[in-house]
């Protein structure tokens, strides 16, 4: 693997000056040559005119978290990394490489779950490039890289879990995206350590079913939603029967049979867990016995 490789490139303005210099002293020595028609003189000033002009091609600048990867005839030759206007062998080619923060979106691609349902599923992904040696040589096109391996990541995370789940524990990409976050950060980051990328952060950023199943999973999740509702007023009310009867029996208000027991249930449990308001109904059959 071709690993970074830092150069300290010296600064570019003293060679500016003292080429500029050299630059100024020589055209007049070569004007100086053409009039008095001194042919060594002219081919001695214009070769140091070109040689001095091919230096000046050495200059290079190097922005704020920027990066100039340096060839010499297809050797790897180092990053420079310093800001400000840098000089380097003209015969080296410096290539940019962006050093900043950079995030895309991933497309909406449609897969299933675990379960099986086909779903919509997009994700945002904030990297960096960290090696710029990986990134110019381990890989062809490092942007395209990383955004091939970040839509298959998703494809793949999105297939080892439920969209949706009711059991404890369990988790599901709508109820647990802090974990489905982090490990759809450490998928990608795997994919992505030969291209000389550190990936930030990744986030789902859309979540659906198809729309072929979106009208009949919706009543799924509805039905799920009564029944777990059901289920809480439920056992809610069996809670307060019992501790009626308990107060009751405690504290000598009223002995029941086990008849009248069971009709006092009955009727609490159709107050508690009715979905509309009860009536009213005075039994007044005991008072004339």
């Amino acid at each position: 693997m071709v690993k970074e490789k830092r150069y300290s490139a010296p600064s570019g303005w003293l060679a500016l000056l003292v080429l500029l210099g050299a630059l100024g002293l020589s055209v007049p020595f070569f004007v100086f040559a053409i009039l008095d028609e001194n042919v060594m003189m002219i081919i001695t000033h214009g070769v140091l005119f070109a040689l001095i002009i091919f230096l000046l091609a050495g200059l290079f600048v190097v922005n704020p978290n920027e990066g100039r990867v340096l060839q010499l005839f297809g050797r790897y030759i180092g990053t420079a990394k310093d800001p400000g206007l840098r000089w380097a062998n003209p015969f080296f080619t410096k290539r940019k490489i962006s050093l900043r923060v950079r995030n895309f979106e991933t497309e909406r691609s449609k897969v299933n779950d675990i379960e099986g349902n086909p779903i919509e599923m997009a994700s945002v992904v904030v990297w960096k490039v960290v090696d710029t040696g990986e990134a110019s040589f381990e890989v062809d096109d490092y942007v395209n890289y990383v955004h091939v391996q970040s839509e298959s990541a998703v494809r793949n995370l999105a297939t080892r879990y439920p969209y949706d789940t009711t059991e404890a524990g369990q988790l599901s990409l709508r109820g647990a995206t802090d974990e489905i976050a982090g490990q759809l950060k450490t998928e990608i980051q795997s994919r992505l350590h030969k291209a000389g990328v550190r990936v930030l952060e990744a986030r789902i950023t859309h979540l659906a079913y198809a729309p072929e199943i979106a009208s009949a999973m919706l009543q799924r999740q509805q039905a799920g939603a009564i029944i777990a509702a059901r289920t809480q007023i439920v056992e809610g009310a069996v809670s307060m029967v019992e501790m009626a009867l308990e107060k009751l029996s405690s504290q000598h208000i009223v002995d029941l049979d086990e008849e009248r027991k069971a009709n006092m249930v009955s009727n609490l449990l159709v107050v508690l867990c009715g979905e509309k308001g009860t009536q009213p109904v005075l039994n007044t059959g005991s008072l004339y016995q």
